[in-house]
């Protein structure tokens, strides 16, 4: 199963997120299909950058959102 979510990168305490397309069984971290955005939480107002011409193709073609990147995906839409 494919699915969107956030992969964490970053120092100790100062993490950003890339929003990344990955097989559902690969490591957090470890390996993904395509980066399609990505996430500053610690930025001021929060940081996000998705490109929803991808994550809707993803989407159409099977991939799950995970309920985070859900969330942010409708934050950018809006």
């Amino acid at each position: 199963m494919v699915k969107i979510r956030l992969r964490r990168m970053g120092a100790k305490k100062a993490p950003y997120y890339r929003i990344v397309v990955a097989d559902s069984r690969s490591p957090r971290d470890g390996r993904f299909i395509e980066e399609i955005g990505m996430y500053d939480p610690m930025a001021e107002g929060e940081k996000i950058k998705v490109d929803m011409e991808r994550a809707k193709y993803w989407i159409a073609n099977g991939a799950q959102p995970t309920d985070t990147v859900r969330g942010l995906l409708k934050k950018v839409e809006a």
